[in-house]
């Protein structure tokens, strides 16, 4: 295990919070993801899903959590089944989780092996009137592959086809997205390890080199530094490759007097940080591109500060709407009449949002029709895009929405200050 575990008790709350919002009577289940074949016999890296790693803590394959807060057996009522292993998985595969392992890391006392989890259920169902299925409910989510979940949900309904079903990701939305102070301290060290990536690269930087060389500084660091490696396919966009919003190509060399707008983030833990910054190939910005560069930053600190608890989503992309606005038309890219006449007039400049739930995901869960509360973690990233000039520009913090006065900057000391990333850039 690379990272630092959280303790067990912070997965013993989730599971009680999340326990608390099930109607009566009723019996969640929660599985491991698959391990996702290539060809031949090559599978990708397995990753565990967000939703069993978030209540159990468990980094493993074929685990499986069952929560039964009315079960007649006492020690029922939370249940872990993970993979038992033998001489030969452990010589081929490595070491897996024993039972007091499993304990140890999802304070659950009641751990079984995978192989036993059927016979157990079938039991434990019969005794509710409500089975809670895990399916993939993000706004963002396209759903193309069969799951592990998938199959067990198919295999429930044909066992028990009159029980009432239940979705539990409508619960861990709203759970997931106030995050405990031991979760922001896994953001934060991500955040950590992002920031020695972005500063290695500042003295890395020249006319020449190319996208995939700058993404395989910033593996280098992040390996070094105990996280599995980007919590997403990295952007490294130079010259007109930045007005390409989910650039992935990173193929390009880049020239003298090009901006690169970098979008990478390290993972900790399976917890995510996400930065974006722009900075010019040759080291120093030309006056245009500092005007945009200065404009672009102007808003992020301006959005930032609009992260409050009560604030609305919508209302706040409206209101952010509104900052960019003005800043297009201070750097001569709008017109006032052109505002005037259309309030979205800023979306030939600026066509994304501008924040999104951060955590054990990227676009982490949350509630977007609820208010703001206090240890929601989101991104900031305003950017201006100009294809006519041959470069955008995009700039991005993580931050921690506070109960009272301004939201916490991860990413406070990750440079972002255009004339401390020249200095860095030319010491």
């Amino acid at each position: 295990m690379k990272y630092t575990r959280l303790p067990s008790s912070v997965f013993t709350k989730h599971r009680q919070r999340f326990m608390a919002k099930l109607k009566p009577n009723s019996i969640a289940v929660f599985n491991a993801n698959d391990i996702y074949p290539i060809s031949a016999d090559s599978t990708l890296p397995f990753e565990q899903h967000r939703d069993l790693f978030y209540l159990t803590g468990v980094d493993q394959e074929e685990t499986i959590l069952v929560l039964c807060p009315v079960a007649k057996d006492p020690k029922q009522r939370e249940m872990v089944f993970v993979r038992e292993t033998n001489a030969h998985i452990a010589v081929w595969e490595g070491h897996k989780l024993t039972k007091s392992e499993a304990t140890a890391v999802t304070g659950i006392d009641n751990v079984q092996w995978t192989a036993d989890f059927e016979a157990s259920f079938l039991e434990l169902a019969k005794q509710v009137e409500n089975i809670y299925i895990n399916t993939n409910e993000h706004y963002r989510a396209k759903l193309e592959t069969q799951t592990r979940e998938d199959r067990f949900i198919a295999w429930c309904k044909e066992q028990f086809p009159k029980k009432n079903y239940e979705k539990s990701n409508f619960i861990l939305q709203g759970l997931r997205g106030v995050k405990d102070p031991e979760e922001i301290a896994h953001i934060q060290q991500a955040c950590d390890i992002t920031e020695k990536g972005f500063k290695r690269v500042l003295g890395f930087v020249t006319p020449g080199v190319w996208e995939f060389e700058i993404e395989a500084e910033f593996a280098h660091i992040f390996l070094r530094n105990r996280s599995k490696g980007f919590a997403y396919t990295p952007i490294i966009a130079s010259g007109a490759n930045s007005n390409v919003l989910h650039y992935i190509e990173n193929s390009q060399q880049c020239q003298a007097g090009e901006l690169i707008l970098i979008d990478v983030g390290a993972e900790y833990g399976n917890y995510s940080s996400d930065m974006t910054r722009t900075i010019p190939v040759s080291g120093r910005f030309t006056p245009r591109q500092r005007a945009v560069y200065d404009a672009v930053l102007k808003v992020k600190d301006e959005a930032t500060q609009l992260l409050m608890p009560g604030v609305l989503w919508k209302a706040y992309h409206i209101e952010v709407g509104k900052l960019m606005s003005s800043a297009l038309v201070d750097i001569g890219l709008l017109t006032k009449k052109e505002v005037s006449d259309n309030a979205e007039a800023y979306k030939k400049y600026f066509m994304h949002g501008t924040s999104h739930h951060l955590g054990l995901d990227t676009h982490d869960y949350g509630l977007l029709d609820k208010p703001m509360q206090a240890n929601m973690v989101f991104t900031v990233e305003p950017g201006i895009y100009i294809p006519d000039e041959g470069f955008g520009i995009r700039l991005e913090d993580d931050v921690v929405v506070q109960a009272t006065g301004a939201p916490v900057n991860l990413m406070a000391n990750i440079p972002i200050d255009p004339d401390e990333i020249e200095a860095l850039m030319n010491p």
